[in-house]
């Protein structure tokens, strides 16, 4: 019993880390109805400010982190004005964002490996990775920081997206972008905020799986595990998107502990294949015309 309450507190650890990545693509997806695969770019960026940003300050975990932060934040809204505006102001087809984020997630890992080369780096120790005993069971400081930041970042945006104007306007556009814009939302403006928030959150994830595994401008391949944990509780969701991404951690990790580590990869996506055929929209996720 204790081994399986072990493995569900790492579950739910890799999950919360998932969540964050998953609520991203379902942000932009609910927007523009495409899957952005350049997240795991985001992620990377975020990872490496972190990092450099460490060096440079000392240490100072809470520099950095802004700054991290805000480097994804921006690195997501150049993107979408380079690569995804002009798309999208000449064609409502969104097979052609969804082919030009594939084109953008190499931009982006290559232009990291240009800067940093392609060598794994150790985020410095500035976060807790201890373990403490709580009866039986042995418990990282680590996994528990992951758990509580991404609680309060996702009740943030709850938050934002409930309580703003802009989050307000955000909703409204996720029924429908063109009748928002028709409304007087400054639909540019909008989808600006939604890629800065996706890519502040991707950020935080980079910083996390920086410090969990290392830091490689490979390592936003991690992402395509968030984006079907995103697919599982429903692209668009973001409520879905929490709960695939808790199912999915918690699955990979009772696979790991109790039956094999090389399975793991094999039911996260037999999950995915699972979900397709039984519930093609996910756990909580709706309908809609297009979906790529």
């Amino acid at each position: 019993m204790e081994s399986f309450i072990q493995q569900l507190i790492n579950g739910l650890s890799l999950g919360s880390v998932y969540a964050l990545i998953a609520v991203g693509y379902s942000l932009v997806y609910s927007i523009l109805l495409f899957s952005n695969f350049a997240h795991g770019g985001f992620l990377v960026t975020g990872g490496y400010i972190c990092y450099y940003a460490l060096i440079s300050t000392g240490n100072n975990i809470w520099i950095s982190g802004l700054l991290a932060l805000c480097g994804a934040g921006l690195t997501a809204i150049i993107t979408e004005r380079l690569a995804y505006k002009p798309i999208r102001e000449r064609t409502s087809v969104t097979l052609y964002l969804l082919i030009a984020s594939m084109g953008m997630s190499i931009v982006i890992e290559n232009f990291w490996v240009i800067m940093a080369g392609g060598r794994f780096r150790a985020i410095p120790p500035v976060l807790p990775t201890y373990p403490f005993k709580m009866g039986n069971l042995t418990i990282s400081s680590f996994d528990l920081l992951v758990f509580g930041i991404t609680i309060l970042l996702l009740f943030g945006l709850e938050f934002f997206l409930q309580k703003t104007k802009w989050g307000l306007a955000i909703r409204a556009a996720a029924y429908d972008l063109r009748v928002a814009a028709l409304m007087g939302v400054n639909v540019n403006k909008l989808i600006s905020i939604v890629f800065f928030l996706a890519g502040l959150l991707a950020a935080v994830s980079g910083i996390f799986l920086s410090v969990r595994y290392t830091l490689y401008p490979q390592l936003g391949f991690i992402t395509i595990k968030a984006f079907v944990a995103a697919v599982v509780g429903g692209l668009g969701s973001l409520r879905g998107a929490v709960l695939g991404s808790l199912i999915l951690g918690t699955a990979e990790m009772l696979t790991a502990g109790f039956i094999s580590s090389q399975l793991r990869d094999i039911v996260v996506f037999g999950l995915l294949v699972l979900t397709l055929l039984l519930r093609p929209t996910g756990l909580l996720g709706k309908a809609v015309s297009e979906k790529v």
